[in-house]
């Protein structure tokens, strides 16, 4: 008998969860974690680069190396996809988030730009790369605001719910999870 039969059951629950319940853990998922993977579309095609960001509530900032490749795509081609996953120890534990959504660029010395560098905790990462500490980087930041996130955690199956949540912005848009089993 495996540690946790309820992995073995198919087909695995279709079931979403009420969308105050889904805000409220991707809001925690995504504040309780900071690294992520940021795919942009390059001239040679997916550019997939290893980021930090903060998050306020379901939008994500990001601070890129200027001039960067990502940022030259995100230039051409808004569009992008933002994954972050959780530390895991095996299938009980998976999880993590697909955020789908436009970057918008936020420029030094706009109220958005001030705003963002409140919740962008840019100090930390200075300290370490021995940047100075007395003022804000004074360089656009990424903000995504997602339009769709897809929230992966295994655990919801125990629950009775569907692994795969689907997050619309728009509230009118009803998801439904894909059914999933072996």
């Amino acid at each position: 008998m495996p540690a946790h039969p309820w992995l073995a059951e198919t087909p695995w629950p279709t079931k979403q969860l009420p969308r105050d319940e889904l805000e409220r853990r991707l809001e925690h998922f995504l504040a309780t974690h900071w690294m992520g993977v940021l795919c942009t579309l390059g001239t040679h095609g997916p550019i997939g680069s290893p980021v930090e960001y903060y998050a306020e509530v379901m939008d994500v900032y990001v601070l890129p190396q200027p001039g960067s490749p990502k940022v030259k795509a995100m230039q051409r081609d808004p569009r992008v996809c933002f994954a972050v996953y959780g530390e895991n120890a095996g299938w009980p534990s998976v999880q993590g988030a697909q955020l789908f959504g436009d970057a918008t660029f936020v420029e030094p010395g706009t109220p958005a730009h001030e705003h963002a560098m409140t919740i962008y905790r840019w100090a930390a990462s200075a300290e370490q790369l021995g940047q100075p500490l007395d003022a804000p980087p004074r360089i656009p930041l990424i903000r995504i605001s997602p339009t769709r996130i897809v929230y992966t955690q295994q655990w919801l199956r125990k629950e009775g719910f569907g692994p795969r949540q689907i997050w619309h912005r728009d509230p009118n848009i009803t998801s439904r999870t894909i059914e999933y089993g072996h």
